[in-house]
């Protein structure tokens, strides 16, 4: 049985497939489009480690997605921005997200739609990580 994380994380695959990219790059330059951060910025936000956010960034950067500059507050930990083709890839995947949402979004229904996001919000807020345990 395929798990609904499987299902959107697949999608996410696919959708950035299209423009040549992989699921981790679409959410690092997802994450820089609201302005420049720090790896270590991107990493807590995604929650993943700083290397693994380190690498795709680097990839990001070789690919021209992506440019480093200086950091006003950290001499050492430099800045990711997108660059000017990074935005336009991103807003290539980010249109065909909403297609896919709004088609996919449509057969679900709006009044199912937010009963199933209230039910999951409400669940997700009375489960406890598995480490808060004693």
């Amino acid at each position: 049985m395929i798990q609904l994380g499987e299902v959107f994380t697949q999608t996410g695959e696919a959708l950035a497939k299209a423009e040549g990219q992989t699921l981790a790059r679409w959410l690092v330059l997802g994450t820089l489009a609201d302005g420049p951060e720090p790896v270590a910025e991107i990493a807590r936000r995604l929650r993943l480690t700083r290397q693994s956010v380190q690498r795709v960034a680097d990839l990001l950067e070789h690919d021209g997605l992506v440019a480093y500059e200086d950091n006003p507050r950290h001499r050492r930990a430099k800045l990711a921005r997108l660059t000017p083709e990074g935005s336009r890839v991103l807003a290539r995947i980010d249109a065909a997200q909403r297609v896919w949402a709004n088609r996919d979004g449509a057969a679900v229904g709006l009044a199912d739609a937010e009963q199933a996001a209230a039910l999951l919000e409400r669940i997700r807020g009375t489960l406890t990580r598995p480490d808060s345990h004693g």
